[in-house]
């Protein structure tokens, strides 16, 4: 289905045209008439398949008949890389248009928070923020939420496993009762429908491809040791001359500094993207990469809701994810819009009990592919393998030693000054 067949206002298709979008996608052509109805919504699909527009289109289409000069949205946002992309996306929707939107978030200077102040109280007609920066701004009364059209809660399931849930029903209960609300989600865990309930009324609901990446995305893995993963990742980027964008994920901040001073050592344009970063730091990253200035970038799960670029060309795992749902979110950077791309997963003896959880999640077996020889055999693929636990050493045969320093609690010495 196109979107002239949707029912979309005139500039609004005009706009469409202009960027190219002819050809709705299944979450756009299930969701947009559902919203266009005013009817509350719960959708799930999978990442990389359009759920922005398909609230945003609804939502322009509105303002486009029915202009006001007063805060008609209300988006909501688990990260500020993901409400500056959402923003991104309504300002190019919207080009045709007179609505004006911006993005609130926490991080910025006081001249930030000045611009952010005036576009609540003057009634910006759309808002993307981020829970805790909107909760500030509801409780200094910046802003009048009582005319408020509609709420949308996107990447849903990442606000709450960030701890949003309370958030969430705080800002629900400051804003317009009789609005619509949508919310959009990549995955439909238990506390997903426990919300939703608390805050939807009569919904409709969407699901459409729950927790599986994008058909596009040629998913590959290798076992290697911990030592083994550095050169790997150097042999893969030196063997793909002609993939210009490369994002490595890895669990932890100091693992993302190591890595890219490894590569950076071999002379290849990598920058860092983590929560260390200062928020401009981490916005220019972003934007030498998506200008193709920065081949690689290595980056925490910060990034991986909160990116959306054309023609990434390989993901790599660096780390497996905590959680099997992080995997769909991290590799769905790349494939995105019906395009192709490849991710990679390094998996450790450690990894794989977890990797193998990631497999019955998304319904498939993921190809593990031999090491290079130069680089010396990697584990043997165990998914029942349990993880090493670190500590202390375990004591072997005779009898503990007593300590006599022992007790069942902390003695107070009279004599210590």
């Amino acid at each position: 289905m196109n979107f002239e067949e949707i029912g979309l206002n005139e500039k609004l298709l005009e706009g469409l045209d202009y960027m190219g979008f002819i050809k709705a996608t299944p979450i756009q052509e299930h969701a947009i008439p559902k919203i266009l109805e005013k009817k509350d919504l719960l959708a799930c699909a999978q990442t990389g398949t359009g759920k922005t527009a398909a609230f945003i289109l609804p939502i322009l289409n509105d303002l486009a008949i029915n202009p006001v000069n007063h805060i008609h949205t209300l988006v909501i946002a688990p990260t500020r890389e993901l409400a500056q992309q959402i923003e991104q996306q309504i300002q190019a929707f919207a080009y045709f248009i007179s609505a004006a939107s911006i993005a609130i978030y926490g991080g910025g200077d006081g001249q930030e928070f000045t611009e952010q102040k005036r576009a609540l109280k003057g009634g910006t007609e759309i808002i993307v923020a981020t829970p805790g920066k909107l909760i500030s701004h509801l409780n200094m009364k910046n802003g009048d939420f009582s005319k408020l059209k509609c709420l949308i809660l996107d990447e849903a399931d990442r606000m709450l496993d960030m701890g949003f849930f309370d958030d969430i029903q705080t800002i629900a209960s400051k804003i317009n009762p009789n609005r619509q609300t949508l919310m959009f989600s990549a995955t439909m865990p238990p506390k997903i429908r426990t919300l939703a309930k608390s805050i939807l009324k009569d919904a409709e609901e969407i699901s459409l491809g729950i927790s599986k990446p994008a058909e596009g995305v040629l998913q590959a893995a290798y076992l290697s040791h911990e030592i083994q993963k550095t050169p790997l990742i150097k042999k893969l980027i030196n063997e793909k001359p002609a993939y210009e964008s490369i994002i490595i994920f890895t669990s932890t901040k100091k693992k993302v500094g190591t890595i890219v001073r490894g590569l950076q050592h071999n002379g290849y344009k990598v920058q860092a993207v983590s929560s260390d970063l200062e928020q401009k730091e981490r916005e220019d990253a972003v934007k030498k990469f998506r200008s193709k200035e920065t081949r690689v970038i290595v980056a925490t799960d910060v990034l991986s809701r909160g990116i959306d670029i054309k023609g990434i060309n390989l993901v790599i795992n660096y780390d497996v994810p905590g959680d099997a749902e992080d995997y769909v979110h991290r590799i769905g950077r790349t494939a995105r819009a019906d395009s192709t791309g490849v991710a990679i997963t390094l998996i450790t003896n450690d990894d794989m009990n977890r990797f193998s959880k990631i497999e019955k999640l998304i319904e498939m077996e993921v190809m593990k592919i031999p090491l290079p020889k130069e680089l010396g055999e990697g584990p043997t693929w165990d998914p029942n393998a349990k993880p090493f636990k670190r500590g202390k050493k375990p004591f072997r045969g005779g009898k503990k030693p007593f300590n006599k320093n022992k007790s069942k609690g902390r003695r107070h010495n009279s004599s210590r000054k």
